[in-house]
């Protein structure tokens, strides 16, 4: 459901390419986990309201749910706080502002990269408390994260497309 705007008022930007890292695995993985996790932040931030909340998709999917979401997935992960229920992850309240929610993940990225930073060997499993399974390992941690906020990343590029016609990361 695109809203109508005339051309004129469409913001183009430029892609900016793959991140230049650091030569060992961990700040490759951190580098391309950042460099996604900026795009998602970049995609919503200075939408108005509503549209920022507003579904684009029939399964209710915008902007700022999908930002609300991550930030409890990089808690899950990193932090291990899990959520009572994955799918109000998606769904922010009326209450909450795209700035507040935008702080919100930006403050759970920086608590992850306490953990990450702290992490000096890959293959160990992630903190956390116990669970009933095996905790998986940083390495794995790493890989579903930039899996995880690439997808998202995707679906806030048609989404702000969707909002003004802005394009780019």
């Amino acid at each position: 459901m695109p809203l109508d705007h005339p051309p004129e008022a469409t913001t183009r930007t430029r892609d900016t390419g793959p991140p230049r890292t650091g030569g060992d695995e961990k700040a490759v993985l951190l580098g391309f986990l950042e460099y996604l996790r900026r795009s998602v932040a970049d995609k919503a931030a200075g939408v108005p309201e509503p549209q920022v909340r507003t579904a684009g998709v029939p399964s209710g999917t915008s902007l700022l749910g999908l930002v609300r979401h991550l930030a409890c997935v990089e808690r899950f992960h990193f932090l291990g706080e899990e959520p009572e229920d994955w799918a109000g992850t998606m769904r922010p309240s009326p209450g909450e502002t795209a700035g507040g929610v935008l702080a919100d993940y930006r403050e759970a990225i920086a608590r992850a990269n306490e953990v990450i930073e702290a992490c000096t060997d890959l293959t160990r499993p992630r903190p956390g408390p116990a669970a009933a399974r095996a905790a998986p390992s940083m390495r794995w941690v790493l890989v579903h994260m930039i899996e995880e906020t690439g997808r998202h990343a995707g679906h806030a590029d048609i989404l702000r497309e969707q909002i003004d016609g802005s394009t780019g990361r």
